[in-house]
């Protein structure tokens, strides 16, 4: 069974989907709507930077998710479908429009809108992001409960076993990496990522993401859709609406999301869209998992070729 999983922010590099677009009319059609939708050139910003615009949360999301529905489509065009499918955080945008829930026009715009919240929720704050790597999941919650006399720091992304993120105010992640290498984690460090993304402290953007998402036509997805915050599948649009909302101001439980499309049957994953962080954290989490990627046409016609040989 086939499980298509989709990268979040911090996947983004420019040149993304550059190859795809040359080569697929449907990739670049993909793109082209994107630009349409957004009023913006997202295309030459993806395809040729500058790195410090791509960067910009407000650009990457939409630039992330325009370029895995490009590669999508190229896939679902040689006849693939997947039997399930998430995403990492603004990935999970990508499987909702995979799964027909959302239009990909009122996602894209969405998608900008939810980066521009998260951006000026940061605004004006002193914040940081650091991997806590060599810890279960519960020890770094205690490291998150003790460093918070420092201020709020809470585990963001349980990425997979002994790889969790924590986020918020500097001072408090800077003690909670201290109390993590004491707690015997084998590597506890700050990541190039200022704004504190689901924690608390995203409360602001959450709620201004309702408003946007109130208006924005969502319908039953046509295949199991695995939510960021719950980690099980997702069926109604109503709750879509409600867990994407929820999901800004939550931790992302990514490795309990793999697990549960694991035990759903899936056992090939094929991630899509730039990077390969996701094959990583599957392998670590399901042991025996087999990975695949679609980015660029020579990642795709490895995988078309192991699909059509049964591999998957």
């Amino acid at each position: 069974m086939i499980a298509w999983i989709f990268p979040g922010q911090g996947a983004q590099v420019v040149g993304m989907g550059k190859e795809m677009a040359r080569e697929f009319p449907r990739a670049r059609e993909v793109f082209e709507r994107a630009d349409a939708a957004l009023a913006l050139d997202l295309a030459r910003i993806c395809w040729d930077g500058p790195d410090e615009t791509l960067k910009q949360t407000e650009i990457t999301q939409p630039a992330l998710l325009t370029t895995s529905v490009a590669c999508l489509t190229v896939l679902r065009d040689a006849g693939h479908r997947p039997a399930i499918a998430a995403g990492l955080s603004l990935g999970e945008y990508t499987a909702l429009v995979c799964a027909g829930a959302l239009d990909f026009d009122d996602a894209v715009r969405t998608v900008r809108s939810r980066g521009r919240f998260m951006q000026e929720a940061a605004a004006g704050k002193t914040t940081a992001m650091a991997a806590i790597l060599g810890l279960d999941a519960d020890a770094v919650r205690r490291v998150c409960a003790e460093a918070s006399a420092a201020g709020v720091v809470e585990p963001s992304n349980f990425n997979s076993p002994g790889q969790v993120v924590i986020a918020g105010e500097e001072a408090a992640v800077v003690r909670g990496i201290a109390l993590a290498k004491a707690a015997g984690a084998r590597r506890a460090v700050m990541l190039p990522v200022s704004a504190p993304f689901h924690t608390s402290l995203m409360a602001p953007a959450a709620e201004r993401l309702a408003e946007t998402l109130a208006s924005v036509p969502i319908t039953t997805p046509s295949l199991p859709v695995v939510s960021n915050v719950t980690a099980e599948a997702v069926t109604s649009a109503d709750d879509i609406r409600r867990l994407l909302v929820a999901q800004v101001a939550s931790p992302v439980r990514w490795d309990d999301s793999v697990r549960t499309m694991a035990q759903a049957g899936a056992d090939v994953f094929v991630e899509i869209g730039p990077g390969a962080s996701l094959s990583g954290m599957v392998r670590r989490t399901v042991e025996g998992a087999r990975t695949l990627s679609v980015e660029d046409p020579a990642s795709l016609q490895v995988t078309l070729g192991a699909l059509s040989a049964g591999d998957g």
